[in-house]
């Protein structure tokens, strides 16, 4: 007669969450509700629905293109040529209208393919010339910058705008490309609507498709992933065109928004998104660049410069304390990093 032993199974203890982990889960949507609430204290007009929605409209250009920036890092690579990119843009948007008299398609597709071939120049520099990925979109930056300081020798492009020739432009900004930027549908601002959708389609193509999961591949280890069968320059090349695509959407908008084609109106999204895309990496605890993170990164910086406006902040104040904002995003980022290699 033999006996037979049960033996309970060991639990495993649970690890305790430290205050460090909390907040850096949780710390930046903390922030955001403790800077409405601080705001909303210093001037009453700060939580009306115009004032959200305007906020709303204003992240949706810097969302979208921090998105781009969020794809290129996924493959362990950075994009800086996103601000001038959606620049390029809002500048051939403006000009199709203005300058060529043509129709909302064409303002849109030939910008869009224009900032596609941007990334794919991009994509060639790094994958195939083999330049850092820092210096070859620094000098796409540059180079981009430069073609249209010369297409427009520096001025806006705008309606009823002079010509050389003495004449005046033939086109306008027409009702139906400007909605894309300044209308409404069931009363949510277009923009905000674009942004939404293109949010929920990068993210669902990042987080439940294998086409998405090979950029997160390609960034974690390259060699693994190429001994593993991926084809990690084509993914590298993808990322760079998914960049530039975003951008120029982002620029698109831009244009509409605005109502006028300037050359450096893109420059200024480059810090805010990539200061968005690298507070995005601690949205609960991803540690790595994602979309719904880079959505409540955009959201911080919007609310933050937002509720800084109407309390008259200087702007150029508005921007050491962005810079802030990215440093201290940046150190608790490394910092997670550094702890979690440590106890591998």
């Amino acid at each position: 007669m033999s006996a037979e032993y049960v033996t309970e199974p060991v639990a495993k203890p649970k690890r305790k969450i430290s205050v460090f982990d909390f907040f850096y889960k949780y710390g930046t949507v903390l922030m955001i509700f403790v800077i409405m609430i601080i705001f909303s204290i210093a001037t009453p007009n700060f939580l009306t629905g115009e004032n959200i929605s305007d906020i709303l409209r204003s992240i949706s250009i810097v969302t979208l293109i921090a998105l781009g920036v969020t794809i290129s890092l996924t493959v362990n690579g950075l994009d800086l040529s996103v601000g001038s990119t959606a620049g390029l843009a809002t500048i051939l948007s403006a000009s199709m209208l203005v300058l060529h008299r043509q129709e909302i398609a064409v303002a849109i597709i030939v910008p869009i393919i224009a900032s596609l071939l941007i990334g794919l120049v991009n994509a060639f520099l790094v994958v195939k010339v083999k330049i850092p990925d820092i210096l070859a979109t620094l000098s796409m930056m540059f180079i981009v910058q430069g073609i249209l300081l010369t297409y427009t020798k520096g001025s806006a492009i705008y309606t009823n705008m002079p010509l050389p020739s003495g004449d005046r432009a033939p086109g306008i900004f027409i009702p139906s490309f400007l909605a894309l930027g300044q209308g409404h549908f069931l009363g949510i601002p277009v923009p905000v609507i674009i942004m939404l959708l293109t949010v929920l389609l990068v993210h669902i193509v990042f987080s439940y498709t294998k086409f998405g999961r090979f950029f997160y591949v390609t960034g974690g280890n390259i060699e693994a992933a190429r001994l593993s069968g991926v084809p990690v320059n084509r993914y590298r090349m993808y990322a760079y065109m998914f960049s530039g695509l975003l951008a120029g959407i982002g620029g698109v908008v831009l244009a509409a928004r605005i109502g006028v084609g300037e050359v450096n109106a893109g420059s200024p999204f480059l810090m805010d998104a990539v200061a968005a895309t690298y507070i995005g990496f601690s949205v609960f605890g991803a540690g790595k660049p994602n979309v719904f993170g880079t959505l409540i990164g955009s959201i911080l910086i919007g609310v933050l410069l937002n509720g800084l406006t109407m309390l008259n902040v200087p702007y150029y104040m508005q921007d050491i304390i962005k810079g802030a904002v990215l440093a201290g995003a940046l150190a608790l980022t490394y910092y997670r990093s550094k702890q979690t290699s440590t106890a591998v």
